[in-house]
């Protein structure tokens, strides 16, 4: 089933398509009507010259004066019988034909190609002799044939304008959707982990290995702060400055214990030890902690995960580099789509929400900078850091 925006988007498309059609035929018709008429009223001026030519009758030849004068639209040029320009012409630029060389044959040449044969005006019969004359087009005319040419701009902007409001539209409603299921996720989450931390104060209180009930208070911590994440989505967060090296260390070391033993992470945090930036740290450990997932996943519990940090320009780097499987090229476009994966499992929207949280609330960019099949992938987040003035 298609979305509503897409029904809609096809809909106005049909619509504009039918008042393009019918503008274009109905123009048509309209400029075929002027077009007769023109030539009616250029076949009356060669008659008035005529008339002014042959006619004695003072009477008619003010009627012809006043025919010919009334024309001051329709372009006309004359030629001789071997259609050769005679030098007189009607509705031109006079200017242009004294400064500009074959002005005339110009224009004569692109009244032709309009084919409106030539009116005739037979001189003398033998020798035979005769003017010609060409015509163009008025100005009436000629915008009468761009009206369904501007009209089409003005209606495809309008159905582009359209769409764009109903995509954002049709992108509102989803974020939303997706903010309420967060929250609801966040509320339903709240009471089993409510539960655990009472039974974990139980455990402390009993004679059980001491080793695992700090491992189980983490494990139970990282639910608090998952139900915290969650119950955020659709609010602006607060951002602090923030040492970004320790907080990729905090994560490392919770993700450390909880990964097979057949792979390395590898941190070198000496380029940015005294670095501040402006982030919301359970948001930004959340983006670090899908990213090392994305990479877990990648190299499938055998290989090695590189987090490399740079400074450049006033920007902040951190490149996540695994040597897993690789992102296929037909993929590399859509990994950022909500709902797209390649697992079995999952709802896909980890990466989706990752560039969310990098680009929308920390002003920064989250990209796939480098993947090749069977080699591996490398997430770049770029981040403007905190000026040292600022740093507290």
């Amino acid at each position: 089933m298609l979305p509503q925006w897409l029904n809609w988007r096809i809909i106005l498309i049909c619509i504009a398509i039918v008042l393009v059609s019918g503008t274009i035929f109905y123009s048509q018709y309209v400029a075929g009507k002027i077009a007769i008429e023109e030539r009616k009223n250029v076949e009356a001026w060669v008659e008035a010259q005529r008339t002014i030519l042959n006619s004695s009758d003072s009477a008619s030849i003010n009627l012809a004066t006043k025919i010919s004068t009334e024309n001051n639209q329709i372009p006309i040029i004359e030629t001789n019988e071997k259609d050769s320009i005679t030098g007189n012409f009607l509705n031109l630029d006079a200017e242009k034909e004294k400064t500009e060389n074959g002005y005339l044959k110009r224009k004569l040449a692109e009244f032709k190609s309009l084919r409106h044969p030539p009116i005739i005006m037979v001189l003398k019969a033998k020798p035979y002799t005769a003017n010609q004359y060409y015509y163009g087009e008025s100005e009436l005319l000629k915008e009468v044939k761009l009206y369904p040419i501007v009209q089409l701009i003005i209606v495809a902007l309008f159905i582009s304008i359209a769409i764009v409001a109903l995509q954002t539209s049709y992108r509102s409603a989803q974020n939303q959707l997706w903010a309420s299921m967060a929250k609801e996720t966040a509320h339903q989450l709240g009471t089993p982990v409510s539960s655990l931390q009472g039974w974990l104060e139980i455990l402390k209180e009993q004679e059980v290995n001491q080793l695992i009930v700090p491992e189980i208070a983490k494990d139970v911590n990282r639910l608090l702060l998952v139900t915290d994440r969650f119950g955020k989505i659709g609010s602006q967060p607060k951002l602090e400055p923030t040492h970004p090296a320790e907080q990729i260390t905090g994560m490392l070391e919770y993700m450390k214990k909880r990964m097979g033993g057949h792979v390395q992470i590898v941190f070198d945090d000496q380029p940015i030890k005294n670095i501040f930036t402006m982030l919301s740290p359970p948001l930004f450990d959340w983006v670090m902690e899908n990213l090392i997932k994305n990479a877990l996943d990648a190299i499938e519990g055998n290989g090695s995960i590189s987090i490399t940090p740079a400074i450049n320009d006033g920007y902040l780097l951190i490149d996540v580099t695994d040597t897993g499987k690789g992102i296929a090229k037909h993929h590399l476009n859509s990994v950022f789509n909500p709902g797209f994966t390649t697992k079995k499992r999952g709802w896909g929207l980890g990466l989706s929400l990752s560039k969310r949280i990098i680009e929308q609330y920390h002003k920064g960019k989250l990209f796939v900078k480098w993947s090749e099949q069977g080699k591996g992938t490398t997430f770049r987040i770029i981040l403007p850091l905190l000026p040292p003035q600022q740093a507290v």
